[in-house]
């Protein structure tokens, strides 16, 4: 109890949610390590890969590869310029392997986001049960500091790039399960009912007509995933993630603010292009939408 506050005011909860806490991860440690390696395992099975993959490419021809999908998405060269451009500047900085190793990072963490939260937004969307169950616990997830996901993922799958990938899905989840859910239950009823009177089942509904309607919210939900993502980056790396978050880390740790506004200024990059290009495929997949938008506006 603090100073001055009697101590019969208040019950001690702190020391039995504490000690549960506790307990409960040791058990899970103890009871579930295999498992819990086995995750660790396939994680990074798909995660080293790629990562070496980014980091071992001639860097042009990661800057050729990036440009081509950006006039893919958006069918602009002053857009796909401009994306070269960035990564270019980001090399420039000296950040490049470091900023490979933060993208690998990333488009595993909304891969296993994909896997989890799309299924769990279209259960959500179709069952109010589900709905009020998982909406609280989103509520938790984004509440939550994001310093507390990493002291129980350090302590299952231990420090390094692993733990980093769970916390950061845990933080980044939500956005894509209540933007799915929220885009499927927005389907027009009518649209969905005609679709069973011509004999299509709960699976054809879902995957030809529901989705590709819902899809502007859930690639804006995948957009914010993959923002916010992003944003976890500084803190991952105080667990052995790496990446461009390590270069903020070391500058705060050493009180240097040039080195700190280096790695500030590749994650901001990064971010711009990442949203960019997720934005302009989200146009590019929409029909009857046109190209053109807004957000290039800074590249024309």
């Amino acid at each position: 109890m603090g100073d001055g506050v009697p101590p019969t005011l208040f019950p001690d909860w702190q020391t039995p949610l504490q000690e549960a806490t506790n307990t409960a991860i040791d058990a899970l440690v103890i009871g579930f390590g295999d498992e819990f390696e086995a995750v660790s395992q396939a994680l990074l099975a798909v995660l080293l890969p790629l990562e070496q993959a980014l980091r071992s490419a001639a860097p042009w021809l990661v800057l050729a590869i990036a440009s081509t999908l950006a006039f893919a998405a958006s069918r602009r060269w002053q857009f796909a310029l401009g994306t070269g451009g960035g990564l270019w500047a980001i090399g420039a900085l000296g950040q490049w392997d470091p900023a490979m190793q933060t993208l690998a990072l990333i488009l595993v963490a909304v891969l296993v986001c994909l896997v989890v939260g799309l299924p769990l937004g279209v259960w959500s969307a179709r069952s109010r049960w589900v709905q009020r169950v998982v909406s609280p616990t989103l509520d938790l997830m984004q509440t939550i500091p994001s310093f507390v996901y990493l002291i129980p993922a350090a302590m299952l799958f231990g420090l390094g790039k692993v733990p980093a990938i769970l916390a950061t899905v845990i933080y980044a989840a939500p956005p894509l399960v209540r933007l799915t859910a929220l885009g499927v239950s927005q389907v027009n009823a009518e649209v969905t009912e005609a679709a069973r009177a011509f004999g299509a089942t709960r699976w054809q509904t879902l995957t030809k007509v529901q989705l590709p309607l819902a899809l502007p919210s859930i690639m804006q939900g995948i957009n914010q995933t993959t923002m916010m993502a992003l944003a976890m980056v500084v803190i991952a790396s105080m667990i052995g993630a790496r990446g461009v978050g390590e270069t903020v880390l070391v500058g705060l740790q050493r009180n240097d603010p040039g080195m700190g506004l280096v790695g500030g200024l590749a994650i901001v990059i990064l971010a711009i292009l990442l949203d960019r290009l997720l934005q302009a495929c989200g146009v590019r997949l929409q029909p009857r939408r046109p190209v053109r938008s807004s957000w290039i506006a800074p590249w024309r």
